[in-house]
Protein backbone atom coordinates (compact mmCIF):
# COMPACT_ATOMS: atom_id res chain seq x y z
CA UNK A 1 0.00 0.00 0.00
CA UNK A 2 1.35 3.39 -0.93
CA UNK A 3 1.24 6.16 1.58
CA UNK A 4 -0.37 9.51 0.95
CA UNK A 5 3.00 11.15 0.35
CA UNK A 6 3.96 8.54 -2.25
CA UNK A 7 0.60 8.88 -4.04
CA UNK A 8 1.06 12.63 -4.13
CA UNK A 9 4.58 12.23 -5.56
CA UNK A 10 3.34 9.87 -8.32
CA UNK A 11 0.51 12.30 -9.13
CA UNK A 12 2.96 15.18 -9.40
CA UNK A 13 5.15 13.14 -11.78
CA UNK A 14 2.12 12.33 -13.95
CA UNK A 15 1.22 16.01 -14.12
CA UNK A 16 4.82 16.93 -14.96
CA UNK A 17 5.03 14.32 -17.73
CA UNK A 18 1.70 15.38 -19.20
CA UNK A 19 2.17 17.21 -22.48
CA UNK A 20 -0.40 19.81 -23.45
CA UNK A 21 -1.52 19.40 -27.04
CA UNK A 22 -2.03 22.80 -28.59
CA UNK A 23 -4.42 23.28 -31.46
CA UNK A 24 -3.60 25.07 -34.71
CA UNK A 25 -5.49 27.95 -36.18
CA UNK A 26 -6.75 27.95 -39.76
CA UNK A 27 -3.88 30.16 -40.91
CA UNK A 28 -1.24 28.04 -39.17
CA UNK A 29 -2.67 24.90 -40.75
CA UNK A 30 -2.83 26.61 -44.16
CA UNK A 31 0.79 27.73 -43.87
CA UNK A 32 1.94 24.19 -43.05
CA UNK A 33 -0.06 22.75 -45.94
CA UNK A 34 1.36 25.37 -48.33
CA UNK A 35 4.94 24.67 -47.22
CA UNK A 36 4.42 20.95 -47.88
CA UNK A 37 3.34 21.73 -51.46
CA UNK A 38 6.63 21.26 -53.35
CA UNK A 39 5.39 22.76 -56.62
CA UNK A 40 4.12 25.90 -54.90
CA UNK A 41 7.32 26.34 -52.88
CA UNK A 42 9.51 25.83 -55.95
CA UNK A 43 7.41 28.37 -57.85
CA UNK A 44 7.68 30.81 -54.97
CA UNK A 45 11.47 30.39 -55.01
CA UNK A 46 11.68 30.98 -58.78
CA UNK A 47 9.42 34.02 -58.56
CA UNK A 48 11.59 35.36 -55.75
CA UNK A 49 14.67 34.98 -57.98
CA UNK A 50 12.92 36.92 -60.75
CA UNK A 51 12.02 39.72 -58.36
CA UNK A 52 15.60 39.72 -57.04
CA UNK A 53 16.85 39.95 -60.62
CA UNK A 54 14.79 43.09 -61.24
CA UNK A 55 16.24 44.66 -58.05
CA UNK A 56 19.94 43.86 -58.34
CA UNK A 57 20.11 43.34 -62.12
CA UNK A 58 20.53 47.05 -62.96
CA UNK A 59 23.76 47.17 -60.90
CA UNK A 60 25.39 44.75 -63.36
CA UNK A 61 24.08 46.44 -66.52
CA UNK A 62 26.71 48.01 -68.80
CA UNK A 63 24.16 49.78 -71.01
CA UNK A 64 20.93 51.49 -70.02
CA UNK A 65 17.62 50.66 -71.64
CA UNK A 66 17.56 53.71 -73.96
CA UNK A 67 21.21 53.81 -75.02
CA UNK A 68 21.92 52.73 -78.61
CA UNK A 69 25.08 50.82 -79.51
CA UNK A 70 25.90 52.34 -82.89
CA UNK A 71 28.66 49.80 -83.50
CA UNK A 72 26.18 46.95 -83.90
CA UNK A 73 23.35 49.01 -85.36
CA UNK A 74 24.22 48.04 -88.94
CA UNK A 75 24.68 44.33 -88.26
CA UNK A 76 22.40 43.26 -85.41
CA UNK A 77 22.34 39.64 -86.53
CA UNK A 78 26.12 39.30 -86.70
CA UNK A 79 27.30 41.61 -83.90
CA UNK A 80 24.25 42.05 -81.70
CA UNK A 81 23.99 38.55 -80.29
CA UNK A 82 24.36 37.91 -76.51
CA UNK A 83 27.94 38.54 -75.41
CA UNK A 84 29.74 39.24 -72.15
CA UNK A 85 32.56 41.09 -73.89
CA UNK A 86 30.29 43.75 -75.41
CA UNK A 87 28.20 44.05 -72.22
CA UNK A 88 25.05 42.98 -74.05
CA UNK A 89 24.31 39.91 -71.91
CA UNK A 90 20.97 39.28 -73.66
CA UNK A 91 22.00 40.79 -76.97
CA UNK A 92 20.44 43.89 -78.54
CA UNK A 93 17.10 44.61 -80.17
CA UNK A 94 16.57 45.68 -83.76
CA UNK A 95 17.38 49.31 -82.86
CA UNK A 96 20.67 48.49 -81.15
CA UNK A 97 19.40 48.91 -77.58
CA UNK A 98 20.61 46.60 -74.81
CA UNK A 99 18.08 43.80 -74.32
CA UNK A 100 19.33 42.96 -70.81
CA UNK A 101 18.30 46.38 -69.44
CA UNK A 102 15.07 46.34 -71.41
CA UNK A 103 14.11 42.90 -70.06
CA UNK A 104 14.71 44.17 -66.51
CA UNK A 105 12.48 47.17 -67.15
CA UNK A 106 9.84 45.06 -68.91
CA UNK A 107 9.76 42.46 -66.12
CA UNK A 108 9.39 45.17 -63.49
CA UNK A 109 6.57 46.77 -65.47
CA UNK A 110 4.70 43.48 -65.95
CA UNK A 111 4.99 42.58 -62.26
CA UNK A 112 3.75 46.03 -61.21
CA UNK A 113 0.86 45.82 -63.65
CA UNK A 114 -0.13 42.42 -62.28
CA UNK A 115 0.17 43.34 -58.61
CA UNK A 116 -1.37 46.82 -58.74
CA UNK A 117 -4.11 45.77 -61.15
CA UNK A 118 -4.99 42.78 -58.98
CA UNK A 119 -4.90 44.90 -55.81
CA UNK A 120 -7.27 47.45 -57.37
CA UNK A 121 -9.68 44.74 -58.49
CA UNK A 122 -9.40 43.08 -55.09
CA UNK A 123 -10.29 46.18 -53.08
CA UNK A 124 -13.10 47.40 -55.34
CA UNK A 125 -14.60 43.95 -55.93
CA UNK A 126 -14.51 42.95 -52.26
CA UNK A 127 -16.15 46.16 -51.04
CA UNK A 128 -18.78 46.02 -53.78
CA UNK A 129 -19.57 42.33 -53.29
CA UNK A 130 -19.85 42.52 -49.48
CA UNK A 131 -22.13 45.56 -49.70
CA UNK A 132 -24.42 43.97 -52.30
CA UNK A 133 -24.60 40.59 -50.59
CA UNK A 134 -25.10 41.88 -47.05
CA UNK A 135 -27.74 44.52 -47.85
CA UNK A 136 -29.65 42.22 -50.19
CA UNK A 137 -33.07 42.95 -51.64
CA UNK A 138 -33.52 45.49 -54.40
CA UNK A 139 -30.15 47.08 -53.70
CA UNK A 140 -28.43 43.75 -54.30
CA UNK A 141 -30.46 43.18 -57.47
CA UNK A 142 -29.63 46.62 -58.89
CA UNK A 143 -25.93 46.36 -58.04
CA UNK A 144 -25.54 42.90 -59.56
CA UNK A 145 -27.48 43.79 -62.71
CA UNK A 146 -24.97 46.60 -63.21
CA UNK A 147 -22.17 44.04 -62.89
CA UNK A 148 -23.91 41.73 -65.39
CA UNK A 149 -24.16 44.57 -67.92
CA UNK A 150 -20.45 45.34 -67.61
CA UNK A 151 -19.55 41.65 -67.87
CA UNK A 152 -21.49 41.45 -71.14
CA UNK A 153 -19.05 43.96 -72.68
CA UNK A 154 -15.73 42.39 -73.81
CA UNK A 155 -13.03 43.36 -71.31
CA UNK A 156 -10.39 43.83 -74.00
CA UNK A 157 -12.64 46.28 -75.83
CA UNK A 158 -13.15 48.34 -72.66
CA UNK A 159 -9.40 48.50 -71.99
CA UNK A 160 -8.60 49.49 -75.56
CA UNK A 161 -11.25 52.23 -75.56
CA UNK A 162 -9.99 53.67 -72.27
CA UNK A 163 -6.38 53.68 -73.46
CA UNK A 164 -7.26 55.23 -76.81
CA UNK A 165 -9.53 57.93 -75.36
CA UNK A 166 -7.55 58.84 -72.23
CA UNK A 167 -4.05 58.17 -73.58
CA UNK A 168 -1.50 55.46 -72.91
CA UNK A 169 0.23 55.79 -69.55
CA UNK A 170 1.01 53.73 -66.45
CA UNK A 171 -1.83 55.26 -64.45
CA UNK A 172 -4.38 54.82 -67.23
CA UNK A 173 -3.30 51.21 -67.75
CA UNK A 174 -3.82 50.43 -64.05
CA UNK A 175 -7.23 52.13 -64.13
CA UNK A 176 -8.25 50.24 -67.27
CA UNK A 177 -7.23 46.85 -65.87
CA UNK A 178 -8.86 47.57 -62.51
CA UNK A 179 -12.05 48.74 -64.24
CA UNK A 180 -12.69 45.27 -65.67
CA UNK A 181 -10.92 43.06 -63.15
CA UNK A 182 -13.17 43.68 -60.14
CA UNK A 183 -16.37 42.36 -61.70
CA UNK A 184 -15.75 38.64 -61.19
CA UNK A 185 -14.33 39.32 -57.74
CA UNK A 186 -17.54 41.15 -56.80
CA UNK A 187 -19.70 38.19 -57.85
CA UNK A 188 -17.56 35.71 -55.89
CA UNK A 189 -17.53 37.84 -52.73
CA UNK A 190 -21.26 38.53 -53.00
CA UNK A 191 -22.04 34.81 -53.22
CA UNK A 192 -19.90 34.02 -50.18
CA UNK A 193 -21.49 36.89 -48.24
CA UNK A 194 -24.97 35.53 -48.91
CA UNK A 195 -23.99 32.20 -47.34
CA UNK A 196 -22.46 33.87 -44.28
CA UNK A 197 -24.86 36.64 -43.35
CA UNK A 198 -27.49 34.30 -41.87
CA UNK A 199 -25.06 32.16 -39.89
CA UNK A 200 -25.40 31.84 -36.10
CA UNK A 201 -22.42 34.00 -35.20
CA UNK A 202 -23.78 36.83 -37.35
CA UNK A 203 -27.19 36.58 -35.66
CA UNK A 204 -25.44 36.62 -32.27
CA UNK A 205 -23.54 39.79 -33.25
CA UNK A 206 -26.79 41.50 -34.29
CA UNK A 207 -28.46 40.46 -31.03
CA UNK A 208 -25.52 41.95 -29.13
CA UNK A 209 -26.13 45.33 -30.79
CA UNK A 210 -23.12 45.30 -33.12
CA UNK A 211 -23.46 47.78 -36.00
CA UNK A 212 -23.94 46.53 -39.54
CA UNK A 213 -20.64 47.99 -40.72
CA UNK A 214 -18.78 46.33 -37.86
CA UNK A 215 -20.39 42.99 -38.69
CA UNK A 216 -19.23 43.26 -42.31
CA UNK A 217 -15.73 44.36 -41.31
CA UNK A 218 -15.11 42.22 -38.22
CA UNK A 219 -17.13 39.06 -38.89
CA UNK A 220 -17.85 38.57 -42.60
CA UNK A 221 -14.65 39.90 -44.18
CA UNK A 222 -12.26 37.64 -42.15
CA UNK A 223 -14.26 34.60 -43.25
CA UNK A 224 -13.88 35.67 -46.89
CA UNK A 225 -10.11 36.13 -46.82
CA UNK A 226 -9.35 32.56 -47.90
CA UNK A 227 -11.44 32.81 -51.08
CA UNK A 228 -10.28 36.37 -51.75
CA UNK A 229 -6.57 35.52 -51.40
CA UNK A 230 -6.85 32.51 -53.71
CA UNK A 231 -8.68 34.44 -56.42
CA UNK A 232 -6.30 37.42 -56.07
CA UNK A 233 -3.29 35.11 -56.62
CA UNK A 234 -4.90 33.86 -59.84
CA UNK A 235 -5.85 37.40 -60.85
CA UNK A 236 -2.21 38.56 -61.01
CA UNK A 237 -1.24 36.34 -63.99
CA UNK A 238 -4.56 37.20 -65.64
CA UNK A 239 -3.67 40.90 -65.42
CA UNK A 240 -0.21 40.23 -66.85
CA UNK A 241 -1.72 38.21 -69.70
CA UNK A 242 -4.19 40.98 -70.50
CA UNK A 243 -1.52 43.69 -70.45
CA UNK A 244 0.77 41.56 -72.61
CA UNK A 245 -2.00 41.04 -75.16
CA UNK A 246 -2.71 44.77 -75.26
CA UNK A 247 1.01 45.53 -75.65
CA UNK A 248 1.30 42.84 -78.34
CA UNK A 249 -1.33 44.78 -80.29
CA UNK A 250 0.74 47.95 -79.88
CA UNK A 251 -1.77 49.68 -77.58
CA UNK A 252 -0.04 49.13 -74.25
CA UNK A 253 2.71 51.11 -72.58
CA UNK A 254 4.42 53.56 -74.92
CA UNK A 255 8.13 54.29 -75.35
CA UNK A 256 10.55 54.79 -73.65
CA UNK A 257 8.87 52.31 -71.27
CA UNK A 258 8.24 48.74 -72.23
CA UNK A 259 6.73 45.49 -70.98
CA UNK A 260 7.27 41.81 -71.63
CA UNK A 261 4.32 41.70 -74.01
CA UNK A 262 5.79 44.50 -76.08
CA UNK A 263 9.25 42.88 -76.17
CA UNK A 264 7.68 39.59 -77.26
CA UNK A 265 5.84 41.40 -80.05
CA UNK A 266 9.07 43.04 -81.19
CA UNK A 267 10.95 39.74 -81.03
CA UNK A 268 8.24 37.91 -82.95
CA UNK A 269 8.45 40.55 -85.67
CA UNK A 270 12.20 40.15 -86.14
CA UNK A 271 12.64 36.39 -85.60
CA UNK A 272 12.59 35.89 -89.37
CA UNK A 273 15.95 37.70 -89.56
CA UNK A 274 17.62 35.12 -87.29
CA UNK A 275 17.74 37.23 -84.12
CA UNK A 276 15.96 34.65 -81.97
CA UNK A 277 17.39 36.03 -78.71
CA UNK A 278 15.10 39.05 -79.05
CA UNK A 279 12.14 36.69 -78.55
CA UNK A 280 13.75 34.03 -76.37
CA UNK A 281 14.75 36.10 -73.32
CA UNK A 282 11.52 38.09 -72.76
CA UNK A 283 9.43 35.00 -73.54
CA UNK A 284 11.37 32.98 -70.93
CA UNK A 285 10.72 35.53 -68.19
CA UNK A 286 7.09 35.87 -69.26
CA UNK A 287 6.40 32.13 -69.20
CA UNK A 288 8.25 31.73 -65.88
CA UNK A 289 6.16 34.44 -64.20
CA UNK A 290 2.85 33.10 -65.50
CA UNK A 291 3.55 29.46 -64.60
CA UNK A 292 4.90 30.25 -61.13
CA UNK A 293 1.94 32.49 -60.32
CA UNK A 294 -0.52 29.78 -61.33
CA UNK A 295 1.27 27.16 -59.23
CA UNK A 296 1.34 29.53 -56.23
CA UNK A 297 -2.36 30.23 -56.65
CA UNK A 298 -3.09 26.51 -56.91
CA UNK A 299 -1.07 25.90 -53.74
CA UNK A 300 -2.96 28.60 -51.87
CA UNK A 301 -6.27 27.11 -53.01
CA UNK A 302 -5.29 23.68 -51.69
CA UNK A 303 -3.97 25.12 -48.43
CA UNK A 304 -7.03 27.25 -47.69
CA UNK A 305 -9.70 24.78 -48.85
CA UNK A 306 -11.37 23.41 -45.67
CA UNK A 307 -12.70 20.38 -47.59
CA UNK A 308 -9.13 19.10 -48.06
CA UNK A 309 -8.16 19.38 -44.39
Amino acid sequence: MLGKSQKAAHLAEDITDYTVIQGRSLWQDARMRFVRNKAAMASLFILGLIVLFTIIGPYFAVWNNEEIDWNVMGDVRGMGMPSVETGHFFGVDDLGRDLYSRVIQATTTSLLVGLIGAATALIVGTCYGITAGYIGGRTDGAMMRFVDILLAIPATLVIILLLVVAGRSFVMLFIALGAVGWLTMARIVRGQTLTLKNREFIEAARAAGVSEFTIMYRHILPNLLGVVIVYASLLVPEMILTESFISFLGLGISEPYTSLGRLIAEGAGTMGYGTLWQLLFPLTFYVAIIITMFFIGDGLRDALDPKDR
